[in-house]
């Protein structure tokens, strides 16, 4: 029997993580950190309560696992949060990369890293993998900070950055705007959005099968994870609204100024999956066909 190779994923009860703990379960000997408690019990999936703070644990895992990749989705995404909580950000998403990537190096394990569209500024989209990032926020620069361990792995480094995600969640609870949506709509209440913004939303099924792909492959550089689509969140987010059912009219602008204490956020962040859709099996979706499938797979909320 041919042994299947070890892929450790971190942010195990996370949104991302567990769209590729799904897509993995086939043909990987899967392992994934959480700090929470394990929300899937299946075969050939192994959970280990290890926060990437704890660096002897991390390094006596990857000494006994001698994982093939790790998909490292751990991150403090909030973009708020991040700006008012600076060092926290930095840990995370910059000290804890650091030390995967140290880990990784020693044992030759290939790292693909989660990053973001909002790397850029928002004033020359749609970008391609290799415009230079220029980002307007503290979380944006904590991910070019991370992007920067990673690219130092050489061959063994991708990193992925995602656009907006778009899904329910596929084990635990995860960090989604689509449950939030539903349950809005289902009030009957008015959902405020930003319309000025303009994104290219991936579905986190699609996310999750291109995130696994790039593990087992030899890829390594930058690749933009993107839907086909140039969505304001707007029109994206009244598109979902009809497709759901509910009247698209209960999705309007929000007012100017209406989050005086956001931080700030790039206008149009839509990027160019040409090199995704040329180098991976995985298809890049359009919108409509990302926002089906989510509906169409399993998930544990957001009903």
């Amino acid at each position: 029997m041919i042994s299947k190779r070890r892929l450790i994923v971190t942010g195990g009860n996370g949104f991302v993580a567990g769209s590729v703990i799904f897509n993995a379960l086939d043909d990987w000997e899967l392992h994934s950190l959480t700090r929470g408690q394990a929300p899937l019990e299946r075969e050939g999936l192994q959970w280990h309560s290890c926060g990437l703070a704890d660096t002897p644990r991390l390094a006596g895992l990857f000494r006994d696992l001698r994982p093939h990749a790790v998909i490292h989705t751990a991150a403090i995404a909030d973009i708020d949060f991040s700006e008012a909580n600076p060092g926290t950000a930095r840990e995370v998403n910059v000290d804890y990369t650091r030390r995967l990537c140290e880990l990784c190096r020693e044992h030759g394990t290939r790292m693909v890293f989660c990053s973001t569209d909002t790397v850029f500024d928002g004033e020359g989209a749609p970008y391609r993998e290799q415009d230079p990032a220029h980002p307007v926020n503290l979380y944006g620069r904590t991910k070019v900070e991370g992007e920067e361990q990673v690219a130092r792995l050489g061959s063994l480094g991708v990193i992925a950055r995602l656009a907006l995600v778009m899904g329910l969640p596929m084990l635990g609870s995860g960090n989604s705007f689509l449950p939030r949506l539903i349950a809005t709509l289902k009030a009957g209440k008015e959902v405020p959005v930003q319309a000025h913004e303009i994104r290219s939303p991936v579905d986190v099924v699609t996310l999750g099968q291109a995130l696994v792909e790039l593990a087992g492959s030899e890829l390594n550089g930058i690749f933009h994870l993107a839907g086909n689509d140039r969505l304001n969140r707007l029109e994206l987010t009244q598109r979902i609204a009809s497709r759901l059912g509910y009247s698209p009219r209960l999705v309007v602008a929000a007012p100017a100024g209406s989050a005086p204490r956001r931080a700030p956020r790039p206008r149009d962040v839509s990027m160019d999956n040409s090199k995704a859709r040329a180098l991976l099996r995985t298809p890049m979706r359009s919108f409509d066909e990302g926002l089906s499938l989510v509906l169409e797979t399993p998930h544990t909320s957001g009903e």
